[in-house]
């Protein structure tokens, strides 16, 4: 598989999760915890796409600040991308120990509208390194 095939499959993913999150306003449904995790993973997915489009590449691993450093490291800027980094403890942590939702409870619409920039600039991005004349 191809790079860019590679990265457009990771974007792919990354929008099953992201539409999920779409789907998870009820917090009396969807806990925090869940809600998180598929925020989280569509904040890794999608900057595991960019890596790939770029013809970099990652371990296997579920640390978003991480990926931030290999983008960096890609000459890319990364400005901006550190808010992204509070989603880590919902990939593993929160998947097995409790997030106390009463304590500081997640704005959900605030988490979707960052994730959707994110997911809509690394597709710019995709798209633009895929396109051939």
């Amino acid at each position: 598989m191809s790079d860019i095939d590679h990265a457009r499959g990771m974007l792919k993913l990354a929008s099953q999760d992201l539409n999920a999150i779409k789907g998870m306003l009820d917090t009396e449904f969807f806990a925090d915890s869940i809600f998180g995790f598929h925020a989280q993973q569509a904040v890794e997915k999608s900057l595991k796409a960019w890596i790939s489009a770029l013809s970099g590449t990652y371990p296997n691993i579920h640390d978003i600040e991480e990926l931030i450093e290999i983008i960096s490291s890609l000459n890319c800027d990364v400005d901006g991308l550190e808010i992204y980094v509070d989603y880590n403890p919902f990939a593993v942590q929160f998947r097995y120990t409790e997030y106390d939702s009463q304590e500081e409870p997640l704005d959900r619409l605030d988490v979707i509208d960052k994730v959707q920039v994110l997911y809509d600039k690394i597709k710019d991005i995709v798209d633009g390194v895929g396109y051939v004349e």
